[in-house]
């Protein structure tokens, strides 16, 4: 898969799987059976437990999962104090992409150019009380933008609807330029109202991972996307 995922055309909704609701003790196969199912690319949620109650992933995981998905899109959503600090190790580990937060970052645009000059895809997110307004600046900077529909930190919490016209304006000001991402309690249930507002990559964790039948769990939610 090609390492301009966000930035391929034409449009469709993508379907990130992220591993943090994975089975760690079988993460490879896991991650291998995600995208066999139908997912398009990996989601790596990476948390410091300070920018957010919770510690998860770093890059020794993205470059595990790298090992055992050699052709798989790696994308990093760093929710972390200090993004910058993660770029190097985790473009050494095989990802694809990083998303950090605009709240964490005094210039996204100097940040962003880092990571491009690594040779990463990038992101912009912003958590569920941001205003979308942040993101106005830098619209035209990002591959993608991030909306959490969740407050971050923890998987399997319900899907906060007013993330939805965050989403909306996104996409009325991004056009095509940009690809909309919505991470946090999208399953079945929500993935047409995240379509319906203009998100094209969906990052779904528990939807995913916490049922028995992954393949059924992802058309199920490919189906939603593609009537909203």
């Amino acid at each position: 898969m090609a390492r301009d995922l966000f930035r391929q055309r034409p449009r469709r909704p993508l379907l990130a799987a992220s591993i943090l609701s994975a089975d760690f003790t079988r993460l490879g196969q896991q991650s291998l059976d995600a995208l066999a199912a139908g997912a398009d690319l990996i989601h790596i949620d990476v948390m410091d437990g300070h920018f957010v109650p919770n510690l998860s992933m770093g890059p020794a995981v993205c470059a595990a999962v790298r090992r055992a998905c050699p052709d798989a899109f790696l994308d990093v959503h760093l929710m972390v104090t200090d993004p910058g600090m993660f770029l190097t190790p985790f473009a050494k580990s095989g990802a694809d992409s990083v998303t950090f937060h605009v709240e964490t970052v005094d210039d996204p645009a100097a940040l962003a150019a880092q990571a491009r000059a690594l040779g990463l895809g990038v992101g912009l997110a912003s958590n569920p009380d941001t205003a979308a307004e942040r993101h106005e600046p830098y619209l035209k900077l990002f591959d993608v933008q991030l909306v959490m529909s969740v407050h971050p930190g923890f998987s399997g919490q319900a899907f906060i609807e007013k993330s939805l016209a965050k989403t909306q304006w996104l996409r009325t000001r991004l056009g095509d330029a940009a690809r909309v991402q919505m991470d946090g309690g999208v399953g079945p249930h929500t993935a047409g109202a995240c379509a319906k507002a203009g998100c094209d990559v969906m990052v779904s964790a528990s939807a995913l991972f916490d049922g028995k039948d992954l393949k059924a769990a992802a058309n199920a939610i490919h189906l939603a996307a593609s009537v909203g």
